[in-house]
């Protein structure tokens, strides 16, 4: 029986948001065009009230400054005051009346400080709820004109390599957004016909690369069925039927990966844990010829995605790490669940990989220390086609070297 891991640390938490949502600030922080607009518009509303502010305040003080002399002199006689504004007049007994006169004058002044005082007073107080006004229907204006780009971006999120029959289809006037719409539609359209074209070619290739390899692989094995056949006819079927398979191997990874580029548009509750069980059952009689011990902590883990592919994703690990391992050596495969996030992760022991030619063994045809070479283990497009389907699932997958040889292989996907 397989013998029983101890739980795994938690993964490191990713910078990302696994829901597709790229990292920064909060989006009331974000300085978006819609804010940098309403700052512009408000912000030169301020500026052309706090001018205009100026010009009537300076005006208002000429004209009072040209009024302030007095209109009238009292010569003689008495008077008797209406207002207790002043109180230089109010309550006092003048012994003639040029002090009677200098006392007036001083109280036209302190009206004219109370007439600029009020006036800028009020002015201010207009001028902040004005602004605050101004801003606001600079907000909701700069939302009316940006919500083209908003529709654009919608429908570009929308867009993706197996869905490209949205488009924006924007109504209003023949100005630099409408033309911006038109131009997306026109590039969408492009993208659909050249997609379609893919499509097209990888079902016939699909059909036009399978079957004569599918024909050759009868014949041989009809010509090595044949008990007459000499030992030398029958060593050369074999190579042959081997170098079929492998021909075989390559179309069939070929096909795959090109179906896995596109990002996933119907997508199922898929268990991480159901495809990892299923993929060591593939390959456990290969790690018991060589001799490697297969180990499993295994925890529901739910992702919406493609269940053929996902299996494929861990299939293509668990081979990976049985065939390029050691004698006497082992592979853990361990599933968990994250918060939003779901991993499976595949160790196994093997020879020392240094950390930086883990970046080639993801591109197709290359391995470790090799560049497009042959070999007997794979086609090399086994770790190719897991990035793919791991990045149409909106996730990604990592490798690490372990400590005395050998990988971590970790797939992360958004649950």
């Amino acid at each position: 029986m397989a013998a029983t891991p101890t739980p795994p640390s938690a993964p490191p938490k990713p910078t990302w948001d696994p829901r597709g949502t790229p990292p920064g600030p909060r989006p009331w922080l974000r300085p978006t065009i819609r804010i940098r607009l309403t700052l512009l518009y408000g912000g030169m509303f301020l500026i052309a009230g706090i001018v205009l502010l100026s010009i009537i305040y300076l005006l208002a003080a000429e004209a009072l400054d040209k009024g302030s002399a007095l209109p009238f002199k009292l010569l003689s006689g008495s008077f008797r005051p209406t207002s207790s504004t002043c109180s230089s007049l109010t309550g006092r007994t003048f012994e003639n009346h040029e002090e009677f006169n200098a006392a007036l004058q001083t109280c036209m002044d302190y009206q004219r400080r109370l007439a600029l005082d009020g006036l800028l007073r009020r002015s201010l107080l207009a001028l902040l709820g004005l602004s605050v006004a101004a801003f606001a229907f600079g907000y909701a204006m700069a939302g009316r004109v940006l919500s083209p780009l908003g529709r654009i971006t919608r429908t570009a999120r929308r867009v993706v390599g197996s869905d490209l029959s949205r488009r924006i289809e924007l109504d209003g006037p023949d100005d630099e957004l409408k033309e911006l719409a038109d131009t997306f539609d026109e590039m969408l359209d492009r993208l659909d016909r050249a997609f379609d074209a893919q499509r097209r070619f990888v079902a016939n290739a699909s059909h036009e690369l399978r079957t004569p390899l599918a024909i050759n692989r009868t014949l041989l094995e009809v010509q090595l069925s044949d008990p007459e056949a000499s030992p030398e006819l029958a060593q050369l079927g074999k190579t042959l039927l081997a170098t079929n398979e492998r021909s075989e191997q390559l179309v069939e990874g070929l096909l795959l990966l090109a179906r896995s580029e596109n990002e996933l548009v119907d997508r199922k509750p898929v268990n991480l844990a159901e495809v990892a069980s299923q993929a060591m059952e593939q390959v456990r009689e290969e790690a018991r010829g060589k001799g490697v011990e297969l180990r499993e902590g295994l925890r529901p883990a739910v992702v919406p995605g493609n269940g053929v592919l996902l299996e494929r994703v861990a299939l293509n690990l668990v081979q990976n790490a049985v065939r390029y391992n050691t004698s006497d050596g082992w592979v853990e495969v361990v599933t968990e669940r994250w918060d939003r996030v779901a991993t499976l992760v595949v160790s196994n022991t093997g020879p020392v990989v240094p950390a930086y030619e883990l970046d080639n063994i993801f591109e197709p045809f290359r391995r470790l220390r090799t560049e497009r070479t042959r070999s007997d283990k794979g086609v090399g497009l086994g770790l190719s086609i897991v990035r793919s389907v791991a990045r149409a699932h909106g996730g990604y997958v990592s490798a690490e070297p372990r400590e005395g040889g050998g990988l971590v292989m970790r797939v992360t996907l958004p649950v």
